[in-house]
């Protein structure tokens, strides 16, 4: 037997008897010459060329980022389709909370193409249902202020509300507020908008009404529950105060929406011309033709 790097000698009798042997007296301790051999003869050699960890260069540091170059704003639209595709299911299906699926990668990919989407068809459906509120007329005209209101009201409230949420969070104290994760939160919450914008242009003006309601009720669910755990971080009568201005705040986007984009029944219709107006137009360009024809031939 060896251990510890000695030898234990144990003295048996004839009969093959340890008998009543003293081991205090019987035991014999010898230094162990397992080491005397000649070196590497019974050591596996070490394989230098793997490591455990990935070998790292402590001079290598991460690339600086500035504020006027691509790789800067880069950082923030590092995702794949099929990452933004999935975090758009849960948006529509939430079934966690949606800080946990961003897995501290928030991005600012899907807001954009999200927003852009729903300006766009905000512009379309708001001008199907402009042209129904104006059945029965000879000519239309597109009104592309409707496009340059969805982007402004989109956009503006896409990209200006969570920085101010951001701001108010940091300025009562909260230290788990990321503006990034606000952009994230706001910008995948316009989801609902899209299926209730191609929905939301019939003639019927209650069902519009009642389609935009389920599209703020939707929305605004989800971005109550995804912010409640960031803003109970402030004081209880902070957290109430913010949760109120977010959910009025919603609440203004989603009149906004229907009283802009859904002309029929809605106080923002322009105002129709009866077929005398449009009969006293056609009399001022045949006698402005007619002035012109003159001076032509005269």
């Amino acid at each position: 037997m060896s251990g510890g790097g000695y030898d234990v000698v144990v003295d048996v009798d004839d009969e093959g008897d340890l008998g009543h042997t003293d081991l205090q007296d019987d035991l014999e301790f010898h230094s162990s010459n397992f080491d005397d051999g000649p070196p590497g003869r019974n050591k596996i050699p070490a394989d230098s060329s793997r490591n455990f960890l990935p070998p790292t260069n402590p001079n290598s540091t991460s690339p600086k980022r500035f504020l006027w170059t691509l790789s800067f704003y880069a950082q923030f639209f590092d995702v794949d389709t099929n990452e933004v595709l999935r975090r758009c299911r849960v948006a529509l299906f939430p079934r966690a909370n949606f800080l946990d699926v961003l897995e501290g990668n928030p991005d600012l990919y899907g807001p954009f193409w999200i927003a852009t989407t729903v300006v766009v068809i905000l512009f379309l459906t708001g001008t199907i249902s402009e042209y129904l509120s104006r059945a029965g007329k000879s000519h239309f005209e597109y009104n592309f202020k409707l496009l340059s209101g969805a982007a402004g009201l989109i956009y503006g409230y896409t990209g200006v509300i969570p920085v101010a949420l951001f701001g108010l969070l940091k300025w009562f104290g909260s230290e788990s507020a990321n503006v990034l994760e606000c952009w994230a939160l706001y910008g995948y919450a316009n989801l609902i908008w899209i299926p209730v914008a191609l929905i939301s242009w019939s003639r019927v003006t209650i069902l519009n009404y009642v389609f935009v309601a389920v599209g703020f009720a939707f929305s605004a669910f989800f971005l109550f529950r995804n912010l409640y755990p960031v803003l109970s971080a402030t004081s209880l009568k902070t957290s109430k105060i913010l949760l109120i201005l977010v959910i009025a705040l919603h609440a203004c986007l989603s009149i906004a929406i229907k009283i802009l984009f859904f002309a029929h029944g809605s106080p923002a219709a322009p105002a129709k011309k009866d077929d005398h107006d449009d009969d006293h137009d056609d009399d001022k360009m045949r006698v402005l033709m007619r002035r012109v024809l003159r001076n032509m031939m005269g």
